[in-house]
């Protein structure tokens, strides 16, 4: 089991790659779903990509029915919007689109981020 910590720490020591690591836990938790890969907090230091985990981890806590670790009310929202995609003209539809975790802490997702096949 992949835990957020984990993530965090695949994050920092292969940035190119952040995402692969995100989608990584993201598919890891779904299929075992268990509250203890996100029991322990995570390394902070990089405002964007901790919000982004943050809100991947609330939101995929919402999806699942599990309690939302205390811990993660200490991650800081990002001080400006960040918008994932990094085009322009996505920037009004992921507005529009994000899910409340992400916008509640100013990241700006297209409504399918989270889907997999």
């Amino acid at each position: 089991m992949i835990t957020a910590a984990e993530t965090k720490k695949r994050f920092i020591d292969d940035p190119q790659w952040w995402k692969i690591a995100l989608m990584d836990f993201v598919d890891d938790f779904r299929f075992h779903k268990d509250p203890v890969a996100v029991k322990e907090r995570f390394e902070t230091g990089d405002e964007q990509r901790d919000a982004v985990l943050a809100g991947v981890i609330e939101t995929l806590c919402d999806e699942m029915n599990i309690s939302i670790p205390k811990w993660l009310e200490s991650v800081p929202s990002c001080r400006q919007p960040y918008f994932l995609s990094g085009y322009e003209s996505l920037k009004a539809t992921a507005i529009v689109e994000s899910p409340v975790r992400f916008r509640l802490r100013k990241v700006f997702v297209m409504e399918n981020f989270l889907f997999r096949v």
